[in-house]
């Protein structure tokens, strides 16, 4: 494990200086056996992983971090640099590492590492080179950590989460992709934004693929409590299917607008991931739109497929799948979405 270099702590004579410095109580009670201590892994030191790290750090969420990637000079600066701002943090032991012995006993492994695309590359060849990582990387943290919640957030997140879930052998409730969680924030903005409202007060959820078959349930949409299309049919005021077709563009269109500007998307995603850590490893029992195996619900048949229905999470990972009302046309659009994400799937070798 790489670690930051430190003076020794002994002191001339072999005084050890913390012994020095704090005088034990010798009669003090051990620890309660009962304290719990929150261990987080983050695969891969890209933008995306380190913007996780990050925000853990900064939301307090563990007690000890383990930052894992292949590039041990890349991944020791980072590990260094976190470590400097310790003075202006909650006290988090962090750690750095190629190994992935340094993940043991990790209550949630979250997975940002994935394959660059080549130049005319084509998707499922991108594809198969992530499954041949995920390979190396999903079986290990599983035999480190059998008690673990796997959380993906490599892309495609909807397919490598199923493979993530095929790898680890682990119940299906605690392998979950990052999937719409952050297009739903996006779409709450979006609409908050239109109506001049706070996004927080807005009930909105995009779901099915990651991607362009991501469906927006319109039917289910509230703000402060009212449903926003029975309130706009009952008012009589006249809006255009289209507009609202087009906010849901603008939501998909929006990670490709960023990655245009600034060449990769970071912040956002690091905020989202943190947000699920929280409301999993403190039992918060909050529901997110989130990549979940989904065959058996809202009529999705045909194959074990993965992609983002609204679930409700807590310490042991999915406790369950909200039972939302969707019009016929949403049902149909998001069974269609399990269909393209399932016909990627089977060609795979896993």
């Amino acid at each position: 494990m790489h670690k930051a270099s430190s003076t020794s702590s002994l002191g001339p004579g072999g005084l050890d200086l913390t012994e020095a410095f704090f005088k034990p109580i010798h009669s003090a009670a051990p620890p309660s056996p009962t304290k719990r201590h929150t261990k987080i892994s983050v695969i891969g030191a890209g933008n995306v992983g380190m913007a996780i790290a990050q925000t853990i750090l900064t939301q307090d969420l563990a007690d000890e971090l383990v930052l894992i990637d292949a590039k041990p000079d890349k991944l020791r600066g980072e590990m260094l640099d976190l470590q400097h701002a310790a003075a202006f943090l909650p006290r988090t032991k962090i750690h750095a590492s190629v190994d992935y012995a340094a993940t043991v006993g990790s209550d949630l492994c979250i997975v940002t590492a994935g394959a660059r695309q080549i130049l005319d590359e084509s998707r499922l060849n991108l594809l198969q080179r992530n499954v041949v990582l995920f390979k190396g990387i999903i079986p290990p943290l599983a035999r480190y950590s059998p008690d673990s919640i796997l959380m993906i957030v490599s892309n495609p997140v909807d397919v490598l989460t199923y493979v993530a879930w095929k790898l680890s052998g682990f119940p299906s409730n605690r392998v979950i992709g990052s999937g719409t969680n952050l297009d739903s924030s996006r779409f709450r903005f979006l609409i908050a934004d239109h109506l001049d409202a706070n996004a927080q007060d807005v009930q909105a959820y995009i779901v099915g693929e990651h991607g362009d078959s991501s469906v927006a349930l319109w039917s289910s949409i509230s703000v402060g409590g009212v449903p926003i299309l029975s309130f706009l049919e009952k008012q009589q005021i006249a809006y255009e299917k289209q507009t609202l077709e087009n906010i849901h563009k603008e939501v998909i269109d929006s990670a490709y607008e960023v990655i245009s500007l600034k060449g990769y998307t970071s912040w956002a995603i690091g905020y989202s991931v943190a947000s699920l850590a929280r409301d999993l490893l403190r039992d918060q029992r909050k529901i997110h739109p989130i990549s979940v195996l989904a065959r058996g619900f809202y009529g999705i048949d045909g194959g074990d497929v993965f992609l983002s229905l609204p679930a409700q999470l807590g310490r042991g990972g999915v406790l369950g799948v909200t039972n939302v009302h969707l019009t016929e046309e949403e049902a149909h659009r998001l069974r269609k979405s399990a269909k393209t994400i399932l016909e990627v799937q089977n060609q795979l070798e896993i």
